[in-house]
This record gives C-alpha cells, sequence and structure tokens, in this order.
C-alpha cells in the first residue's frame, strides 16, 4: 500500500525535523504521486527500522527448557512476532553449527535453515540466516559450504568456542551447561571435547576452505571471539572484515583503525555490562570502538540502548540509531536499508519516545507494508488496520 505518514519527528541521515513522509511501491518516495493511506503521527519519532545482525533469541523459543524441545515452525513464527514488535525489520537468525549434539547440532541447524527457507515469504520481518561455524566441527563442513550458496547469501561467521573451553577453563564453569544443552552427561561431553582437541591441527585449513568458499559466493564473513590484535589482522588477511564481540578494547581499536565495523551486544548497553564479563559496549562507544550493536540474545535490547545511550536528546539519538539500524546494514552488504531516503525500501517505526527510559514501538513498516500497531491510526475516515 501507498502511504503519507503526517507529522511525526522523521530521523534522516541529516538529522531529525518534524516532516511528512511518503512511501510508495514498498520503498520511501520524495512525494506521494497516487491514493495513499495517510497516518497521524503527530507527537511520535519516525526512524528506520532496525538490522539485528546477530541473534540467537529465537533459540529460546525452540528450547525454552533443557530438552523441551518445540516444532520449529512455531517457534520462528512467534519469534517473528517479537522481533516486530520490538522494532526489528531486518533479522538475521544466528544459527550455531558444532561439533556438539542437541540444540546446536548440525542436525538442528539443518533443521531450523529449511524451516527459514520455506516460512521467510510469509514472515513479517525480513529473515534472513547468520551461520555460526564453529571451527572445530569439521566433519559439518560440507553442509557449511553447501549453505553458503543459498539465496539470499547467508552471513557466515568463524566461531572457536573450543579452544577457549579447553585452555582458558571455560569447561569447569560451564560444563553442567554445555553437557544439558547437548543432552549429554557431562562425563560424555568431557569425553567428546577431548576428542574434538585431538584434531585441532585440521582447523586452520578448513577455516581457510570456509574463507575461501565465503568470498567466492560473495558471502558477509565475520569473525567472532578475536582475543588480540593480532588475530584481528590474521581474520582480515581471510576476509572477515568485521569484528564480532572482541573481547578486548586494544582488539576492537586495531579494527576501527581500519575502517571495520565493530559488533557488539545491545543487553550489554541496557543492563550496564557484559553478563560473562566480556568487553563492555557502553566502554566501547564512549572510546568510538563499536559500530554496532546486536539483539545477541535479547530482541527488546537494540531498541533501549539506543534511547539509553541518546537520552533525551534527537542530536543523541541520531548517533545512536546508526548503531542499529545503517552500520549494520552496511555490515551485512545490505545497501537498500537502514536510513529512511528516497528509494530505499520502507522499513520504518514509529515511536512514542514521551518515556525516554521506555519507548514504546507504536508501528512497525516492513517494505512498507504495516506489520506491527499497538493503536488505531488514521488521518479521515478510513482508518489502518491495527496487525
Amino acid at each position: 500500500m501507498n502511504v503519507l505518514i503526517k507529522s511525526g519527528i522523521v530521523l534522516r541521515p541529516e538529522g531529525a525535523a518534524k516532516a511528512d513522509l511518503a512511501i510508495e511501491d514498498g520503498r520511501f518516495a520524495a512525494v506521494v504521486s497516487r491514493a495513499a493511506t495517510t497516518i497521524d503521527a503527530e507527537g511520535l519519532v519516525v526512524l528506520p527500522g532496525i538490522v539485528d545482525i546477530h541473534g540467537d533469541g529465537f533459540e529460546r523459543h525452540l528450547m525454552p527448557r533443557p530438552g523441551v524441545r518445540f516444532d520449529v515452525a512455531i517457534a520462528l513464527r512467534d519469534t517473528d512476532r517479537q522481533l516486530v514488535a520490538n522494532g526489528i525489520t531486518t533479522a538475521f537468525h544466528g544459527v550455531t553449527v558444532s561439533w556438539e549434539p542437541g540444540l546446536r547440532s548440525v542436525e538442528a541447524a539443518a533443521e531450523v535453515i529449511r524451516a527459514i527457507q520455506s516460512l521467510r515469504d510469509s514472515l513479517s520481518c525480513d529473515t534472513r540466516l547468520h551461520i555460526r561455524w564453529e571451527t572445530f566441527a569439521l566433519e559439518q563442513l560440507p553442509r557449511v559450504l553447501e549453505w553458503l550458496g543459498m539465496v539470499p547469501r547467508p552471513i557466515i561467521a568463524l566461531n572457536d568456542h573450543t579452544t577457549g573451553s579447553v585452555l582458558k577453563g571455560t569447561i569447569a564453569r560451564k560444563l553442567p551447561q554445555m553437557a544439558e544443552r547437548s543432552g549429554l552427561s557431562q562425563e560424555a561431553y568431557k569425553a567428546l571435547l577431548d576428542s574434538v582437541w585431538a584434531r585441532r591441527a585440521a582447523v586452520p585449513a578448513s577455516i581457510e576452505t570456509v574463507a575461501k568458499a565465503a568470498k567466492a559466493n560473495g558471502n558477509v564473513l565475520l569473525a567472532h571471539d578475536e582475543a588480540t590484535p593480532e588475530e584481528r589482522r590474521r581474520f582480515r588477511a581471510l576476509g572477515a572484515h568485521s569484528s564480532e564481540f572482541p573481547l578486548t578494547l586494544e582488539t576492537a581499536a586495531e579494527a576501527c583503525r581500519h575502517d571495520e565495523h565493530v559488533i557488539l551486544g545491545a543487553p550489554n548497553v541496557v543492563r550496564g555490562g557484559s553478563h560473562n564479563g566480556a568487553l563492555n559496549a557502553a566502554d566501547a562507544i564512549r572510546a568510538g570502538l563499536c559500530t554496532c550493536l546486536a539483539s545477541d540474545y535479547h530482541y527488546p535490547s537494540p531498541l533501549h540502548a539506543a534511547f539509553k545511550l541518546a537520552g533525551s536528546d534527537l542530536a543523541g539519538l541520531g548517533k545512536a540509531w546508526k548503531l542499529i539500524s545503517s552500520n549494520p546494514a552496511a555490515a551485512a552488504g545490505l545497501n537498500d536499508r537502514g536510513t529512511i531516503d528516497p528509494g530505499k525500501r520502507a522499513d520504518l517505526l514509529l515511536v512514542d519516545a514521551s518515556r525516554a527510559n521506555h519507548p514504546e514501538i507504536v508501528a512497525s513498516f516492513c517494505g512498507g507494508r504495516l506489520v506491527y500497531a499497538t493503536r488505531a491510526l488514521h488521518v479521515g475516515p478510513a482508518p489502518v488496520a491495527v496487525a
């Protein structure tokens, strides 16, 4: 439908100002040239939709308790409703492909990926795939290479939680959780980990194979949990030009010196720190060393993080909003969204910001289509249907 949004405070790249906003054929337009539904946005802030480059909150819909698994289609549809209700209009579901059995096994990943491909045209949010390949999952490599050729192209992230588990003592602290997630006893999980660690000499060659395939297919390649600037340089040489959840400010600084994106967790900002003692996103933002915030494990956080960073300052909101919209869109290689500009895909939000510490999504549009609203929105006799 064609839409004219009237009298909202529209956040454009050049700043925020009260204005009318036209949508035609699913894209922002300079004017509406044909009949349109008119929406009154008086008192509301009109913002680009949130682009979530890294989120695995859908796993809680799949397995809300250890060993309790639900139908994937039910989980993804429920996740879809939560996404648009929190202003996320583009979501990359972080599907882990691990050597573990259970929730993060290759079989579980295949089931989720099939469901995403089957359902994505019927979902409200533009739902895409972020393959989180555990670099020690060597037997799973052929499936990962196959998935890289999917359309739309997935993001591929190089993850190594195995080395940290073995060398940094994480296994001692997280063994019960890891074993429970995989459906193994603690003894069986530890034995499996030992056997996986024994083949570590083969990992570098497999990483190079994935990096070459990503380059050939046009997949965006990310490196996850880089611990040092040296690691950032190594993965840069392989084609990973964004650093996802770097572990130190020095590593983030190495990325920023080369104009690369640094992706951290929005829950970190909302809560005031990392839940596991990792790099504090708020500290990185203050130091100018974070360019993107992702939902990570909590879909409401990007919206609330941006408003927390901005406070009551609309100029500050423009700067903060880039962290969850235009910058992650650029990092994901999506140049058709992330800002309110003529010709861009009309993903946008109407937000009641009267309480800056509790902003409310009044409506979400994806591709110019109203997909979520908390109230009737209209000017004149014809109200817009509320989803």
